[in-house]
């Protein structure tokens, strides 16, 4: 078994958008049919990171996340953040 997918809803889609940007994520604004305008970047091992606005049935909610990126503008080690929600997020970057 293996990950595929990550979907990370937020009331501050802009600020997230920025946050994760900010960590080296390529992330694409993307619109399925007639669902909501969110963000995409998919990592080096294949997984996919989506942003999507929060609405009623699909809440903010407390998650922590463990990202490991090749490259950053982060300097290489661990580094534990906060996104704008709140977020912890634990980062790994992997010196070069």
């Amino acid at each position: 078994m293996s990950l595929g997918l990550i979907v990370v809803y937020t009331s501050r889609l802009d600020a997230c958008r920025d946050f994760y940007a900010s960590l080296g994520l390529d992330l694409v604004r993307e619109r399925h049919g007639t669902g909501p305008e969110h963000y995409a970047a998919t990592l080096a091992d294949g997984v996919v990171v989506e942003l999507y606005p929060a609405r009623p049935d699909r809440l903010t909610g407390y998650l922590r996340l463990g990202l490991t990126l090749e490259t950053s503008p982060l300097p290489a080690g661990r580094h534990r953040l906060t996104d704008p929600d709140g977020r912890a997020v634990d980062v790994s970057v992997i010196a070069g």
